[in-house]
């Protein structure tokens, strides 16, 4: 089992930057890829950005050259910087990892809000 705890949503304005965290805790030494999602309001969780245990990254149209996604090995922990914030960005942020047999676990979420 895996454990996966968020910090660092908040409430900023426009043009604001922010950085998410997320450490592993448990067998995080089975993750292979980690990453964030995001869901707004009455959407659907959507992807924002993975990067694997090797450091390929991936990412969404929507928030490339404005987020960057790193990982520390040695800490289990996966960071989102987020810079240049628009209102369009709110929502929950949540941590995701894979393992290497494809099993899902998942973080309880933080909140991100973007005022104009």
């Amino acid at each position: 089992q895996v454990q996966l705890v968020e910090s660092g949503g908040g409430l900023v304005q426009a043009g604001d930057s922010l950085r998410l965290s997320c450490v592993a805790s448990g067998s995080a030494f089975t993750l292979n890829a980690m990453g964030w999602y995001s869901q707004a309001p009455g959407q659907q969780r959507e992807l924002v950005g993975t990067i694997t245990r090797g450091g390929s990254r991936n990412y969404a149209e929507s928030v490339k050259g404005r987020f960057t996604i790193s990982r520390d090995n040695a800490k289990n922990t996966v960071y989102l910087q987020m810079n240049s914030l628009k209102p369009e960005d709110t929502a929950v942020y949540y941590c995701n990892g894979r393992t290497y047999e494809y099993q899902e676990y998942w973080g309880q979420g933080t909140q991100v809000t973007v005022s104009s």
